[in-house]
C-alpha cells in the first residue's frame, strides 16, 4: 500500500527566537562602539584650520586700520568654517557614515549657537568702538561651542574646548598688543594639537 505524502511540502525549520535576538544585540552593541569611537569633529581638518589660523594672525598683525584686521579675521572665519565642513564630510564618508549622521547633526546643533551670539557681538563690539574686546570673545564663544557640542562627542572635544575658553578669559585681560598673538596660539596652536590628536585617535 502507497504511503499518503502531504501536498504540501514541510518548510524548513523556523530559526530559533535566541538566535534572532543575539544577532540583534551583536548589530547592537557593535553599533555603539562605532558611535562611541567616532567624532564629528575633523582631525586633520582641524590642523588645516590652525595653519591658516596662523597665517592670518602674521597677516592681521601687519594692518595699519581696525577695518582691514577685522576683515583679515573674519575671512579667515569663513576659510575655516569651509575647511571645517569638507573635513567633515570627507571624515563621515571615510567611516562609511552618512555625511549628516547622528553625531554631526548634534555637533553642529550644539556648535551653531554660539557662533551667531558671536557674529552678534563682534558687530556691536565694532560699532561701540570696543573691537580690541573681539578677541577673547571669539575664543570664549567658541570654546563654549565646542564643549556643547563635545558632550555628544569624544573626551578629548571637550577639553580642547575647555582650552579655547581659558584662552578666549586670558586674551580678554592681555595687553591689546597680544591679541594676534592670543588668536594664533587659540584658533592655530590650540587647532593643530587637538586636531592632531583627534585624528590619531578617532580616524582622521
Amino acid at each position: 500500500m502507497a504511503s499518503v505524502q502531504p501536498i504540501r511540502q514541510r518548510s524548513e525549520e523556523p530559526i530559533p527566537l535566541h538566535a534572532h535576538a543575539m544577532d540583534n544585540l551583536q548589530y547592537i552593541r557593535e553599533t555603539m562602539e562605532r558611535a562611541g569611537s567616532f567624532t564629528a569633529v575633523p582631525g586633520w581638518g582641524g590642523v588645516a584650520m590652525g595653519c591658516t589660523a596662523l597665517a592670518a594672525s602674521g597677516i592681521a598683525a601687519r594692518q595699519t586700520s581696525v577695518g582691514a584686521w577685522l576683515a583679515t579675521w573674519l575671512l579667515e572665519g569663513v576659510l575655516a568654517i569651509g575647511i571645517g565642513i569638507l573635513a567633515m564630510q570627507r571624515k563621515a564618508r571615510a567611516a562609511g557614515l552618512p555625511v549628516w549622521s547622528a553625531p554631526a547633526r548634534k555637533f553642529v546643533f550644539s556648535f551653531f549657537p554660539p557662533l551667531v551670539v558671536g557674529a552678534v557681538l563682534t558687530l556691536e563690539l565694532w560699532r561701540a568702538g570696543l573691537a580690541t574686546a573681539i578677541p577673547g570673545v571669539w575664543l570664549m564663544l567658541y570654546g563654549a561651542g565646542v564643549i556643547t557640542g563635545g558632550a555628544f562627542s569624544v573626551p578629548i572635544v571637550p577639553v580642547m574646548g575647555a582650552c579655547f575658553l581659558a584662552g578666549g578669559a586670558l586674551a580678554s585681560f592681555s595687553p591689546a598688543a597680544w591679541n594676534d598673538a592670543m588668536l594664533g596660539i587659540g584658533f592655530g596652536g590650540l587647532h593643530i594639537v587637538f586636531g592632531a590628536i583627534i585624528a590619531r585617535r578617532y580616524g582622521g
